[in-house]
């Protein structure tokens, strides 16, 4: 099918956004609703171009996020239901394991309470090992004590967002690049009016699945419910090709429980390079992908939100690491070296990097969980970072239900 058809007049469901989780979304309706004109939207010229095709590729097993929350709930459904999913499409995924390792006195409390939460989530396979044994699965890490997660994975998500897209349009939905939504209109008892960069499209319902654009896309449509996407850069090194052989797996610290980031680790991708990052410094550009990114909207938008302030007053300390970590690649490689001792700057070179959509409080608190409103006719996904992408399927049925 041509991606870049104009969108259809009219359809039943809009979704707009062609990451991993608009695109699940679709599939997810055309499976419960047989016949439905769907269209997806995407505002690039490509699918996946931002969270999706930008992150680690982890496919996590459920270790951090509070029990009783959504991350929780949906990380270990999502994780089955998106292993089972690549196993049916032939996609690619390998089973490369997680060690979350305390090299320091004062983070041993917090890999306890780390490891109850894991139980509590069910995390399969979750083991606690002693320094001695740290080697054995890591051969060059060091540590106090850690917890390792065999089932954790990684995968292509990009890949994984083209098989959705395959399902998608053979179940009967198209698939519209180059399509932003410029405008959002509400026909009284009709659902919305979208303006679009190719033309208008009348939709009875609609999904909104922006992510770095979703509070934009919420205001739009006269929903304000509080938060606002603060992005964050996550900038990563790599290790050379010639020392890969250091890291296994994946090689994560404790994380900061006032944080929700998990520090600087070292991941194996899926085609064998292992990143070492990601940083968490808040950017002027919501697609601030290189360090000299500015974007004079997004930079006032994040500047006159009250949420901003009061986030960099609560971790002034944290906010001086991370712009450290973001310039500084000896800085960040050597709080790397805490696990991978030897580990020296001639071992990296730069690496990728991301943006994170981060939904912001007024009050400086940083949105933890997902966050999915119902308005009179559509659903809008306030805030969907990691592990979204490994939740992928199943936060697709949480939505089609609210859709329903």
């Amino acid at each position: 099918m041509d991606r870049f058809a104009i969108p259809p007049p009219e359809a039943d469901v809009a979704v707009v956004g062609g990451g991993i989780l608009g695109l699940a979304v679709a599939r997810e309706l055309l499976a419960r609703r047989p016949g439905t004109r769907l269209a997806v939207l995407e505002a690039e010229d490509r699918l996946a171009a931002h969270q999706t095709s930008h992150s680690s590729g982890v496919i996590h097993a459920g270790v951090y996020y509070e029990p009783g929350s959504l991350k929780a709930r949906l990380c270990t459904e999502g994780r089955a239901a998106l292993i089972a999913y690549c196993e049916q499409k032939g996609v690619p995924w390998q089973r490369s394991g997680k060690l979350i390792v305390a090299s320091r006195p004062n983070e041993i409390e917090r890999l306890d309470r780390l490891e109850q939460r894991a139980r509590a989530n069910g995390v399969p396979g979750i083991a606690r090992i002693d320094a001695d044994d740290i080697a054995e699965i890591e051969p060059h890490a060091r540590g106090l004590s850690a917890l390792h997660s065999p089932e954790t994975g990684v995968v292509d998500f990009a890949a994984v967002t083209a098989a959705l897209a395959d399902d998608v349009e053979a179940g009967g939905g198209t698939v519209h690049l180059s399509a932003p939504v410029l405008e959002a209109a509400r026909t009284p008892g009709s659902g919305l009016r979208l303006t679009t960069g190719r033309g208008p499209i009348a939709a009875k319902q609609t999904v909104f699945c922006g992510g770095l654009q979703a509070d934009r896309l919420a205001r739009m449509c006269g929903l304000d419910s509080g938060p606002r996407i603060v992005p964050i850069r996550g900038g990563y090194l790599k290790l050379r090709r010639e020392r890969d052989h250091l890291v296994r797996g994946n090689l994560y610290p404790v994380p900061d429980p006032d944080l929700p980031f998990l520090g600087a680790h070292l991941t194996r991708t899926f085609d064998g390079t292992v990143l070492i990052g990601p940083t968490a410094m808040l950017t002027p550009a919501r697609h601030g992908y290189r360090l000299s990114d500015w974007r004079t909207r997004d930079a006032k938008e994040s500047l006159t939100w009250p949420g901003t302030w009061r986030l960099i007053g609560r971790h002034p300390g944290a906010t001086a690491r991370e712009i450290l970590h973001s310039i500084s690649p000896r800085a960040l490689v050597a709080e790397a070296a805490r696990l991978l001792p030897g580990l020296t700057r001639a071992d990296v070179s730069r690496g990728p990097a991301g943006v994170r959509a981060q939904a912001l409080g007024r009050d400086g608190e940083l949105i933890e969980d997902f966050l999915v409103e119902r308005s009179e006719d559509a659903v809008h996904v306030l805030n969907a970072p990691s592990p979204a992408a490994t939740s992928s399927l199943a936060l697709a049925r949480l939505i089609a239900d609210r859709l329903a």
